[in-house]
């Protein structure tokens, strides 16, 4: 009998509608789908754990041999308020130090962006779990991404939300994370329609939410507007242009070795 697809996403809701149908929806038993934070999504798909992984969009400069799921993405046109730099201090320009969320790779490399491309500085850098009383002991700010970074105490904190802040230095949208395919599994993965599976997601949002009330400590009606006013599922020409500046900075700053055009499963 032939296996599933092997498919790797978070469980964040940021991600929610768009492995919903999977879970709970009209394709529950279509994939294999394997829960881990989007820096271990990215490894699978690397050594080829897995055919398919929602994978934070710097890895496909990184991992050789996949190509781009169309459309379907984590992204924000404006506000994301899952991505964002704390500190205790009051002003970017004062940070000397930061700790960057193990969980993270694309958000990682947006705040070197940031700091390098706009404010032309260059803060030292480490790398822990996302425990934000620890990462302030040692660090001026700290970086915490997906469902913790919209839950913890904000007093004597200043928070920077991250798409923001390029948005207010670039004028686009950004995309975060993207389905990413293997080249030898294309054939396998074409079999599963991830857009119709966000389309059905996307419109199951407040079942989402009702399953998440007990996963996310926020109000219900926060968790609503999160996913239907901060997180975009669709690429817009603005998240797109954004995309594409994204990967010319983070080759302009040594931070990947090349910008390969992009390339979508037909």
């Amino acid at each position: 009998m032939p296996t599933l697809p092997r498919v790797a996403a978070s469980h964040f809701l940021n991600s929610a509608p768009l492995i919903w149908s999977f879970l709970h929806g009209s394709k529950q038993g279509v994939v294999e789908l394997i829960d881990a934070v989007p820096s271990r999504c990215a490894r699978l798909l690397d050594q080829a754990e897995v055919e398919v992984a929602l994978v934070p969009v710097i890895e496909y400069q990184r991992i050789q041999n996949i190509s781009l799921i169309p459309d379907v993405c984590v992204g924000s046109k404006g506000e994301v308020r899952s991505v964002v730099l704390v500190s205790k201090l009051r002003q970017l320009e004062e940070v000397r130090s930061v700790a960057l969320d193990e969980s993270s790779r694309t958000s990682a490399t947006l705040v070197k962006i940031l700091f390098r491309e706009f404010l032309r500085a260059e803060p030292s850098w480490a790398s822990h779990s996302p425990n934000l009383p620890e990462m302030l002991e040692h660090s001026d700010a700290a970086l915490i991404i997906g469902d913790p970074g919209m839950t913890f105490p904000r007093d004597g904190l200043t928070v920077w939300d991250m798409a923001t802040v390029w948005r207010q230095h670039t004028g686009l949208g950004f995309v975060f994370a993207m389905w990413m395919v293997r080249n030898a599994a294309i054939e396998r993965a074409s079999a599963v329609d991830f857009a119709s599976a966000r389309d059905e997601g996307v419109n199951l949002i407040e079942d989402i939410v009702e399953h998440y009330r007990s996963l996310v400590p926020l109000p219900l009606e926060e968790l609503g507007s999160y996913l239907t006013d901060n997180i975009a599922f669709s690429i817009d020409e603005s998240m797109r242009a954004g995309l594409q500046l994204y990967f010319e900075l983070a080759h302009k700053h040594s931070l990947i070795e090349s910008v390969r055009p992009l390339v979508f499963q037909k």
